[in-house]
């Protein structure tokens, strides 16, 4: 069975052996990259506003990179920032708050609403806490703490779009496809969702999308915006390349 494995380009590698290694042919279509965004004057008024804070949401580890860039740019040290409790979206970026002696809070389920699960976030729903995200990315859950009685320090660090690599090679990928073929598609985010979206609105193409989905919100977006004749979106709770191919396999019917 074919698996598109649209991680971005710098955090396929690992999941892509996986899937090889379980039997499955793999291609690599990434549906997002990151473009940081130019530090400025804004920004530089929000990180002086960090001392206030009692939590840092950080949302990728694009966004621990560029973040502590432009922490170092604004001139705040670590050390004005002891008393913060960091929030990390899952592994990955906890992983990559570490590299700078932080540790962080990750969630069972990575996504918004296992964030908005960990007892920190519900302790501090009247708190003070700044987001390290990209553009568009979060506003379910800044909208939930926001509506628990927050307040919101919104750090746009990037944006998001599709590779043009990803672009050119999609028309050719799906030339090498045969018709009613079985195909997974892994969808991680909204972002990558309306991305695959796009590179699909022109194919008259009939292939059996198979889409391998993070999270409850996400499937629910997908069953609203596919046709009937589609099949239910898998359900993944986990980025980890085991939850993944045990997924599939449960699947296929398979052990």
């Amino acid at each position: 069975m074919l698996f598109i494995n649209t991680r971005p380009e710098n955090r396929a590698a690992a999941l892509n052996q996986a899937l090889l290694g379980a039997g499955y042919a793999v291609e690599a279509l990434p549906l997002l990259e990151l473009v940081a965004e130019p530090f400025n004057a804004e920004l530089q008024q929000l990180y002086q506003q960090l001392l206030t804070v009692q939590v840092i949401v950080v949302v990728s580890p694009a966004a621990v990179e560029i973040g502590m860039q432009y922490l170092q740019q604004a001139g705040v040290t670590m050390q004005q920032l002891a008393h913060v409790q960091w929030v990390a979206v899952g592994r990955a970026t906890a992983q990559a708050l570490a590299q700078y002696q932080i540790d962080s809070h990750i969630p069972a389920v990575e996504n918004s609403e296992g964030m908005l699960e960990l007892p920190i976030l519900q302790q501090h729903a009247d708190a003070k806490i700044a987001f390290w995200r990209g553009l568009g990315g979060r506003q379910f859950m800044m909208q939930r703490l926001q509506q628990q009685g927050a307040s919101i320090l919104n750090f746009v660090l990037y944006h998001r779009q599709c590779p043009a690599s990803s672009v050119l090679k999609f028309p050719g990928m799906l030339q090498q496809l045969q018709p009613e073929q079985t195909v997974a598609v892994l969808i991680s985010s909204e972002a990558s969702w309306l991305h695959w979206q796009q590179l699909c609105q022109y194919s008259q193409q009939q292939i059996d999308w198979v889409y391998v989905v993070l999270g409850e919100r996400l499937v629910q977006l997908l069953k609203n915006s596919q046709s009937h004749a589609a099949r239910p979106p898998i359900l993944l709770h986990s980025l980890a390349a085991t939850e993944i191919i045990t997924t599939m396999r449960h699947w296929q019917g398979l052990r």
